[in-house]
């Protein structure tokens, strides 16, 4: 059959466009959307398919043209860092933080003086007494801080690093990888799970440009293991007189969960720390370089910097955030990872209550984000028993509000840990009303 046979059955996009279920959708919207629609389907009809309903596709294109295509999503996963959900949810200071700064701000002026000034005067200030670093930085991700640094301090000489420290980020993004973009040379020292101190030192010399750290943030070695402690690393540095710089990942400002702090980290003699601003401290995504006055300002000076940096949003947001860890405020992913068994039980039982939907279940979430491997975080869940799970997840998942949960076996599992108190009756009353459509 030809294609034109094929199309035959297809509306015009103008016709399309004009549906009622475009109304209220700016025209122009609406023929791009529509357009979209009709070439989505002549795909799908060559490749053996139907048509398909051109008038809910063409109103969901519009919809994400029109307004993006990012929805607010319950995270009913249990999984507190979910990286394909944006990992930290923000504070409401953050919130508050960017939107007071969207419009326009002092980013990179003194208003006392009405002179150019530095957009990260701020948080360096703060990283200065969270952690006790001489001086920070902020650029798009812990990746992007990993990269400048190597870039920065180490392009064309060599970069001393354990074998049992080569990890693999997500996305197949891998220490390796990084180092050679960077116009670095690797060199591996040890085995995968011991590596001592005299590995390091024999292995380094006159064109060794500085010692890499990387923190196993998203797996364990347990077992026969051995690695030289930070203290060790930074003595050999100061022998050669090059830096210790540790990929820290996750970035915990406080500790515990088995992470160690920023400031413990610079404490024990690492140079130059870089670390997440999206995963445990609990801020917008950004990579913090915190460390030596000295060794930043090469990273700032560098030109890669400038297609790193932030801009005003992210700025403010990590800004806000970082105020709330000085002030003792408890972000979000804190009052998460830190909900007691007794608060989570009570709320699972509010969202049974209230869906008089399922049964509450004990289940286990996760940090996420590649934080704390391993380790697991005793929760309660609403259990929703169905023929059709999947098709349960679905509905949940593709409604307003979306809704983000877990299939296990012949259920739905709603992990409650990941979801606000201020979210349960939203949630209750989707549940409620897709069950009782069944």
């Amino acid at each position: 059959m030809s294609d034109s046979t094929l199309f035959r059955s297809l509306p015009k996009v103008d016709a399309l466009a004009r549906d009622p279920a475009l109304a209220g959708v700016p025209f122009p919207i609406a023929v791009a959307a529509a357009r979209d629609a009709i070439d989505a389907a002549r795909d799908r009809l060559r490749a053996g398919g139907g048509a398909g309903d051109l008038v809910a596709d063409a109103a969901r294109r519009a919809r994400a043209l029109d307004q993006g295509r990012l929805t607010q999503v319950i995270n009913a996963t249990g999984v507190v860092l979910h990286t394909n959900l944006g990992r930290a949810p923000w504070s409401d200071s953050a919130l508050a933080a960017a939107q007071r700064v969207a419009s326009g701000c002092d980013l990179e002026l003194t208003l006392s003086d009405g002179r150019r000034g530095g957009r990260l005067a701020g948080v360096s200030a703060q990283l200065r007494h969270l952690v006790g670093a001489e001086a920070a930085l902020v650029v798009n991700n812990n990746a992007a801080a990993v990269l400048l640094a190597l870039t920065a301090l180490a392009a064309g000489r060599e970069v001393v690093v354990s074998r049992g420290e080569l990890v693999e980020i997500g996305g197949s993004f891998r220490v390796p990888d990084i180092i050679a973009s960077g116009g670095a040379r690797l060199v591996e020292v040890g085995t995968t799970n011991r590596t001592r101190i005299a590995d390091v030192r024999a292995a380094a010399g006159p064109d060794t440009a500085l010692l890499l750290k990387v923190h196993r943030s998203n797996f364990k070695v347990v077992g026969f293991t051995e690695e030289p402690t930070r203290q060790e690393l930074a003595a050999v540095g100061r022998e050669l007189g090059v830096p210790l710089v540790e990929d820290l990942g996750s970035g915990s400002l406080r500790g515990g969960h088995g992470e160690p702090s920023v400031r413990e980290v610079l404490e024990a003699g690492v140079d130059l720390c870089t670390f997440s601003g999206d995963k445990l401290v609990g801020g917008p995504q950004s990579g913090v370089v915190v460390g030596r006055a000295e060794l930043v300002a090469r990273l700032r000076s560098h030109p890669l910097y400038r297609a790193m940096r932030v801009g005003k949003v992210t700025l403010a947001a990590l800004e806000a955030t970082l105020g709330d860890h000085l002030a003792g405020r408890v972000t979000p992913v804190d009052r998460m990872l830190t909900t007691t068994a007794d608060e989570l039980l009570a709320r699972a039982q509010r969202l049974q209550v209230a869906s008089d939907v399922g049964e509450v279940v004990a289940t286990d979430g996760q940090v996420g984000g590649g934080a704390v491997p391993g380790e697991t975080l005793a929760s309660f869940a609403l259990r929703v028993a169905t023929s059709q799970p999947d098709a349960l997840a679905t509905a949940l998942r593709t409604g307003t509000p979306a809704v983000l949960a877990r299939v296990h076996r012949d259920a739905l599992l709603l992990d409650v840990r990941t979801v606000p108190d201020e979210r349960i009756p939203a949630l209750a009353e989707r549940l409620a009303a897709l069950c009782r459509s069944e």
